[in-house]
C-alpha cells in the first residue's frame, strides 16, 4: 500500500530526560515515510543538544527552536505551519509508539477513507514502567460526545490534512489539544478509532490531571476562550463534564 508522508508534531521544553526514547520510538515505526517536526519552547537544559545529534543522524527530524518560551500551543502550531504531511499525527515529548503505530493507523485510515483516527493506548510511569493499564478508546466519537469530554489521545490522533487543511490549536495554556479535536470533528461527522493499543502515555506527578480543580479551570476555559461559549452554557457543559467524566465513564480504564 501507497506510504503517504506523516508529519509527526512534537513539542519539546526541559524534556532531557525523555526525548531520546521518544524520538527512537518514531524512528523505530515499520511505517517509513515520515517527519518529525520537533519545535523547541526556549528549553534550559541540553534537550537542544540532543535533537541536533538526532536531526544530524536523520534528515526526517526537523528541528525549529523558538527564541522565547511560548507555551504548548504556540509551539504545537509552528510545528504543524512547517509540516508538508499529508498526515498529521501528534507525540508529546514525553510519551512514545509502538513500533507498528503509523503503519496500522495509516492502513486503517485509507482502507476506510477515514480523516480522523485515533486509538486505545497503554499507561506507564515517570520511568517509563508499565502501569498494567489501558486506555481503551471509543470505537467513534462525534463533536457532540468530545464535548463532554476528550476522548481522544492526543498521542494517538491522526488527522488528513490534505482531506480538511491545516487545523491549528488555540493559544490557551492547557488542554489545547482538546479545542482541536473539537475543531476537527466540525469538519467531518466522526473520528474513528483502531482500538488497538498502539501507544504509551507516560504519567507525570504534575499532569493537570492529577489537579482536579486545575482540569475544571483548564476545561472551563476551553468552552470559554476556544468554543467562545456564553458563561452560562459554559459552566452548563462543565456540569456535563463532570457527569461524564466522574459518573458515566464510558472510556474504560482496563487492566492489560
Amino acid at each position: 500500500m501507497h506510504q503517504p508522508l506523516v508529519s509527526v508534531i512534537t513539542p519539546t521544553y526541559n524534556t532531557e530526560a525523555f526525548i531520546s526514547e521518544t524520538i527512537a520510538s518514531v524512528r523505530a515505526q515499520t511505517y517509513t515515510n515520515w517527519e518529525l517536526v520537533i519545535v523547541d519552547d526556549a528549553s534550559s537544559d541540553t534537550t537542544v543538544a540532543i535533537l541536533q545529534k538526532y536531526a544530524a543522524l536523520d534528515d526526517r527530524i526537523k528541528i525549529h527552536v523558538l527564541e522565547t518560551n511560548s507555551g504548548a500551543a504556540i509551539a504545537r502550531n509552528t510545528a504543524i505551519e512547517n509540516a508538508t504531511g499529508t498526515y498529521i499525527a501528534f507525540l508529546d515529548a514525553d510519551d512514545l509508539w509502538k513500533p507498528e503505530k503509523l503503519t496500522k493507523q495509516i492502513a486503517f485510515m485509507q482502507k476506510k477513507d477515514i480523516a480522523v483516527s485515533f486509538t486505545s493506548y497503554e499507561l506507564m510511569d515517570e520511568q517509563g514502567k508499565s502501569l498494567g493499564k489501558m486506555i481503551k478508546a471509543l470505537p467513534k466519537v462525534d463533536f457532540s460526545k468530545m464535548l463532554k469530554s476528550n476522548y481522544i489521545g492526543n498521542l494517538t490522533g491522526i488527522y488528513n490534512a490534505e482531506k480538511l487543511g491545516k487545523v491549528y490549536m488555540p493559544n490557551i495554556r492547557k488542554r489545547q489539544d482538546w479545542a482541536l479535536w473539537l475543531a476537527l470533528l466540525k469538519k467531518v461527522d466522526f473520528a474513528y478509532s483502531l482500538e488497538a493499543p498502539l501507544a504509551r502515555y507516560r504519567v507525570r506527578e504534575n499532569s493537570i490531571s492529577s489537579n482536579k480543580l486545575n482540569l475544571l479551570k483548564y476545561n472551563y476555559a476551553i468552552y470559554r476562550k476556544a468554543l467562545k461559549f456564553g458563561a452560562f452554557k459554559s459552566g452548563f457543559y462543565l456540569i456535563r463534564f463532570l457527569i461524564e467524566h466522574f459518573f458515566i465513564k464510558p472510556q474504560q480504564t482496563t487492566q492489560l
